[in-house]
């Protein structure tokens, strides 16, 4: 096998150094304060955004839906068509899939890094984000993808150890804690009356369940994420710190 090939995927599977231990606390304080503020929110929320698409587009196609295409918006909201039966089991799940899929990539990432593998989310990222690509059918999404890709890729190439982990960390944070408050914000939202569509509401017509009872599940399972992930970089936070 070249030498090449062997040192990517040494470089891919390999664990990287220990970063710093303050690192996953000060991390996750930015990645709070940008969820918890009104402009820095307004354009990360655009990563929540393709995230939640991401995932209803991926648990359509596993449950045998043909994709017709994904829409991102400059005001970050979305939109992702598919063919099959407009009921059952497949059509439940898919409509479930885009307010959890967030908080599920975010744990997926918690779990990476506990283990160091810095370098090898930030390339099943860019991976992601390609494979969503083919897909979009409108210019924003495309340059938002591009550019979300674009900038992941960049700094897993050509960035040092210690501001791959800090992009990566706080990535993850941000996925994590971001979740919450799209779930916030589609009750509030629906107690206006003003998306009378939401994924809640066309679950409501599928299982006969109210609205409320799907937005609470989206709550509860997405606080559990959290403090799922949130434990597992804890304890690698707690793992880095300097023995006394």
């Amino acid at each position: 096998m070249p030498t090449a090939v062997i040192d990517l995927w040494n470089e891919l599977f390999g664990a990287q150094p220990d970063p710093p231990p303050l690192l996953v606390l000060i991390t996750g304080l930015v990645a709070l304060l940008v969820v918890s503020t009104g402009l820095p929110w307004r354009i990360a929320r655009n990563a929540v955004t393709i995230a939640h698409e991401g995932g209803h587009a991926l648990v359509a196609l596993l449950g045998g839906r043909k994709l017709r295409g994904i829409r991102l918006h400059s005001d970050t909201s979305g939109l992702t068509l598919s063919a099959g039966r407009p009921t059952g089991p497949g059509m439940i799940l898919t409509l479930l899939a885009g307010y959890l899929a967030p908080a599920l990539l975010g744990l997926g990432g918690a779990w990476l890094l506990a283990g160091n593998r810095i370098t090898l989310l930030l390339w099943i990222t860019v991976a992601l984000l390609l494979a969503m690509l083919v897909n979009i059918r409108n210019l924003f999404g495309v340059l938002s993808l591009l550019v979300t890709g674009g900038v992941v890729l960049a700094v897993s190439w050509y960035a040092d150890a210690d501001v791959q982990a800090a992009f990566a960390y706080t990535g993850v944070w941000f996925l994590l804690l971001g979740s919450v408050r799209p779930v916030i914000e589609l009750q509030r939202m629906r107690s206006r009356g003003r998306l009378p569509g939401s994924d809640a509401d066309q679950l409501a017509r599928l299982t006969r369940l109210p609205g409320l009872f799907w937005v609470g599940f989206f709550a509860v399972v997405n606080l559990l994420v959290l403090l799922t992930g949130a434990g597992l970089l804890a304890g690698a936070y707690l793992d880095k710190l300097p023995l006394p």
